[in-house]
């Protein structure tokens, strides 16, 4: 393709909202195109390393028997009521009305579309086990968008279902797309682990996250640093113990702490450590209002809050809420003394302290000298904290240590959640109307994109995986206007092509220093540069990763590509 016929605008400076580097390169590079916040334009060099992941994704989906279809983005609201998630999945759902005021839903996931469609297509478990996929835009209200493509509200996804008879069957289909999703991001060039992750708003049990390692992460992986443990952060168990103090217990007393509102003042004021005061929090879980207690150094964790309910919706309790039920606001809530109406968990770590402070659930007090058992009761212990660099690993081995991921893959079990709110059934072997066994599996193409630039980049722009970049070759006339690098150039460009490899020829009447730049931005493994020595049939080849270069006559050129590519 000649570059002087082609959308490929490229900026010297980084744009003002770009916070991370896949976002500014590719921006700068001309792959993208912001239209709104959260919405972005893939050019054509953008949609050329687009289309190479969606073919990954395509070949290792269509090896483990996935059949491609496509499914509708405008969702009817009533499948999603079918299932409760219209009130469940939260304000990211973007819900429309057409003129006649009936409700819809951007497709923010098809889990419900694809089940309606199957229960009134497959009868029989002869049509089973059944994969289906789309790559399909997703739509999302994220609250704030950032990061270019890694948290927009419109995104390509590649969605995949899966409809089986029994769960035997399911773990099937389940560990060949978990090895699918291995091969994918593999094939990417990425360095990612897979981890143990929550559900969230999909339902279901037994889930896995691919997570590429990355400074720019939003989520947090907990690993063994001895092991092949890894685990989402808000998945990994605490298993450690603790030995309660033999310390007697005390009369507890209350003590004015005016002002004292976060858990580090109160404990500076009184004099101790943060382990030596109890945190308590108040969510609203489902109907229900809990009050949470862990230790003051431990933060809570909702997502084990609400597996511990088994709850569609945990959510942090209002003030207003919070001061009608405990008389009180955040800075000084504590368990002792807690209304009817509010049930109490606590960490298993609180069972062991002896003699530490709380809040009075009055305005401006604590009590100190507080132990569980004797001053306050606890409906149940759990384990309610996020785990901590330094904390056991949960298989056994070694101690936890923490890294930073961006999710690429999704990997869902969904049992019977939506089959069976749904009514999708099938007749098994003995003609029994029999509930399918589904499982979900996701991946975010343009993130997946974004995620390869954040670990193939250098200073002076984005460095390709051969199998992702745009183009096999960036070839380069240095100055056009000279007839004899023009004929050698052309005569090149056709050469290549004619051998089936994918050229960008930067045919413009630019300095040369702008042709260099853009190419180190563009992140073409190979660069073809016909300068100098054009009359005597010679070129220089710079590999983009590398810097190494050497210098061809137009005979050899083809040939080293195809071996560098292996084509």
């Amino acid at each position: 393709m000649r570059q002087s016929q082609m959308l490929i605008p490229t900026l010297k400076e980084n744009p003002a909202d770009a916070e991370i580097k896949s976002h500014q390169l590719l921006v700068r590079a001309g792959y993208i195109r912001q239209i709104a916040s959260g919405i972005y334009s893939f050019l054509p060099i953008g949609r050329r390393v687009l289309s190479n992941v969606e073919n990954i994704v395509r070949e290792e989906m269509e090896k483990i028997g996935a059949h491609e279809m496509m499914m509708p983005a405008l969702e009817p609201s009533e499948l999603w009521k079918e299932t409760g998630r219209w009130t469940t999945f939260g304000s990211e759902l973007m819900r429309i009305n057409d003129r006649h005021n009936r409700e819809f839903a951007l497709g923010a996931t098809h889990e419900e579309v694809i089940t309606s469609l199957v229960r009134n297509e497959v009868k029989s478990y002869k049509q089973l086990p059944l994969t289906v996929f789309q790559i399909q835009n997703k739509f999302r209200d994220e609250a704030r968008p950032r990061f270019g493509l890694l948290r927009g509200r419109e995104f390509l996804m590649k969605d995949a279902y899966s409809f089986n008879e029994s769960y035997e069957s399911l773990d099937e289909t389940y560990d060949k797309m978990f090895q699918a999703y291995t091969n994918i991001f593999n094939r990417c060039g990425l360095n990612f682990r897979a981890v143990i992750a929550d559900s969230g708003a999909m339902g279901g049990k037994d889930t896995h996250e691919f997570m590429v390692l990355s400074e720019v992460g939003e989520d947090v992986i907990a690993y063994s640093d001895s092991s092949s443990y890894a685990a989402n952060i808000e998945m990994a168990p605490v298993v450690a113990t603790y030995e309660k103090s033999d310390e007697a217990p005390k009369e507890m007393e209350k003590v004015s702490t005016p002002n004292q509102k976060t858990m580090q003042e109160v404990a500076d004021f009184l004099g101790h450590g943060l382990e030596q005061g109890l945190k308590s929090i108040m969510f609203q879980v489902d109907e229900e209002y809990v009050m949470v207690v862990t230790r003051g150094d431990h933060e809570v964790n909702d997502v084990k809050l609400k597996n511990l309910f088994d709850a569609g919706l945990v959510e942090l309790a209002s003030e207003e809420d919070t001061r009608r039920l405990m008389g009180t606001g955040f800075g000084s809530l504590g368990p002792v003394d807690v209304p009817e109406e509010v049930k109490v968990v606590a960490d298993h770590a609180v069972e062991a302290l002896v003699n530490v402070s709380s809040g009075a659930n009055e305005e401006g007090y604590h009590y100190t000298n507080v132990t569980p058992g004797k001053d306050f009761e606890v409906s149940a212990y759990a384990d309610l904290r996020f785990i901590e660099e330094g904390d056991p690993s949960p298989d056994g081995e070694g101690t936890i240590q923490f890294a930073r991921g961006i999710e690429v893959g999704h990997v869902f079990k969904l049992g019977e959640f939506y089959s069976e709110r749904m009514n999708a059934t099938f007749l098994n072997d003995q003609g029994k109307a029999t509930t399918m066994i589904m499982g979900s599996y996701g991946i975010g193409v343009s993130r997946t994109l974004a995620a390869i630039v954040e670990q193939y980049h250098d200073d002076r722009g984005i460095t390709w995986p051969a199998n992702i970049a745009p183009y096999h070759v960036h070839l380069l006339s240095l100055n056009p206007k000279k007839e004899e690098q023009k004929e050698l150039a052309d005569q090149l460009y056709e050469e290549l092509k004619q051998a089936g490899i994918e050229v960008l020829y930067d045919d413009r009447k630019e300095r040369a220093g702008v042709k260099f730049a853009d190419s180190d931005l563009f992140g073409v493994p190979v660069r073809v540069t016909v300068g100098k020595r054009a009359g005597e049939g010679v070129v220089e080849v710079k590999e983009r990763a590398t810097g190494d270069q050497q210098d061809l006559e137009q005979h050899e050129v083809v040939s080293y590509v195809k071996n560098w590519y292996k084509l």
